[in-house]
């Protein structure tokens, strides 16, 4: 089986302009492909845990990565998906994120002796002449069809309407695919489904601009499934790829409590345990399933943190429901500056342990019964704690079934 036909036996493919070139591309190694990432926070998180895990196998099968940091398209911001314009960053914020998702990415992809490549494309797009754009790229865009794209729709009943700020980004992105193949070869390109348009864009940019017989302007696209954006939006928060925002812990949690219905879903896409091992799986039901959760979580967590923080996870997970000890779960400190009156109330340890983000949130988990401390139901939100009651090893606090936090002072 080539990488291709795995790739679409893990379900990972949606929608490709040209299955046959793109299977002889990727079976052969002789693709130079991008996937591109807008640093608009400073982790990366599950929504882009798929794509990285795409890349690593294509490049295990001899493709060429190349990750495109939208250091220039992050300062106006995708419309694609989204009801509400993003929050603008400035310069300094966006060059810290991606410093971060560099240290990140690393993780999952070579960069050593250039079997791939880390591009910013600031580099380009910064430094263009708006006039330049309008002459250069503008004639190959028609407003009409660029208005019919499902990312722009959803965005002209919104108050206010789509900006033409929004409106250029798929020119930014179509130019991005052109400038990597005339810089790098770059001859396919991977994206979600909400990608779709924007895709196309760059590529029917490079067959206009460079000529529709020109053998080397490739019109290869594939629509990468959109799995790993939905699995990031079913969560209450982000969660992220780094440590510091995400503790293994909590990362390995969140895989371990999936839904009965996408665990072996989840296991071929982001897994790389053998299809074989995986398809036996797929005959497993009622308690099989919880086994088959535990190896998703340290799968998954093992990828991201490594196999020993992942052995970690696993054994404070088991030690938890076992009741037989709290060991590497995830600590909060309680300090002199949250205690009022010498003491702290049950509010403000939900609060400082980021189970809940406001007192009043804290106030209806408690008053619904959905908070325990050391496995005692919280009743009462004035129940308060000193110093001495989270001395050692704290107390832990409960927020729900699946939420847990040590909390010591």
């Amino acid at each position: 089986m080539g990488v291709f036909e795995e790739l679409k036996a893990r379900g990972l493919l949606a929608q490709l302009t040209d299955e046959e070139k793109i299977r002889d591309l990727v079976n052969n190694g002789k693709a130079t492909f991008y996937i591109g990432f807008d640093p608009t926070a400073d982790s990366l998180h599950i929504g882009h845990f798929m794509a990285l895990c795409l890349m690593k196998r294509l490049q295990m099968a001899g493709n060429k990565p190349i990750a495109l940091l939208g250091g220039g398209t992050g300062m106006i911001g995708d419309p694609s998906g989204k009801s509400d314009m993003r929050k603008m960053l400035t310069k300094e914020e966006i060059d810290h994120n991606i410093d971060n998702f560099k240290k990140q990415m690393s993780r999952f992809i070579d960069f050593s002796d250039g079997k791939a490549l880390l591009v910013n494309n600031a580099d380009w797009l910064l430094e263009l002449n708006y006039v330049d754009v309008l002459r250069e790229v503008g004639p190959y865009f028609s407003v009409t069809n660029m208005l019919r794209a499902e990312c722009f729709k959803q965005r002209m009943d919104r108050d206010g309407g789509l900006t033409f700020l929004e409106f250029n980004y798929m020119i930014m992105q179509s130019y991005d695919f052109l400038e990597l193949y005339r810089r790098y070869g770059c001859n396919l390109q991977f994206g979600g489904d909400d990608q779709w348009s924007n895709m196309l864009g760059g590529r029917e940019l490079i067959r206009k601009k460079l000529g529709k017989n020109d053998a080397e302007a490739m019109t290869q696209v594939l629509l990468l499934n959109s799995e790993g954006k939905k699995m990031g939006k079913t969560v209450k928060g982000a969660v992220w790829l780094d440590p510091g925002k995400t503790s293994p812990f909590d990362f390995y949690q969140y895989w371990r409590n999936v839904a009965d219905a996408d665990v072996l879903k989840c296991i071929r896409m982001l897994t790389f345990l053998p299809l074989e091992e995986i398809d036996e799986m797929d005959k497993w039901e009622g308690a099989e399933l919880n086994k088959a959760k535990e190896i998703l979580a340290f799968e998954l967590t093992k990828l991201v943190h490594g196999e020993d923080e992942a052995k970690k996870a696993e054994e404070s997970a088991k030690a938890l429901f076992s009741g037989a000890g709290t060991l590497q779960m995830p600590t909060a400190t309680v300090t002199d500056a949250d205690l009022r009156d010498g003491k702290i109330d049950i509010l403000g340890i939900l609060t400082v342990s980021g189970l809940t983000p406001s007192r009043s949130e804290a106030r209806r988990a408690v008053e619904q019964g959905g908070v325990t401390v050391d496995d005692v139901k919280i009743t009462d939100i004035k129940t308060l704690y000193s110093p001495e009651d989270l001395s050692g090893d704290g107390i832990v606090v409960r927020r729900g079934k699946k939420n847990y936090k040590r909390v010591k002072y």
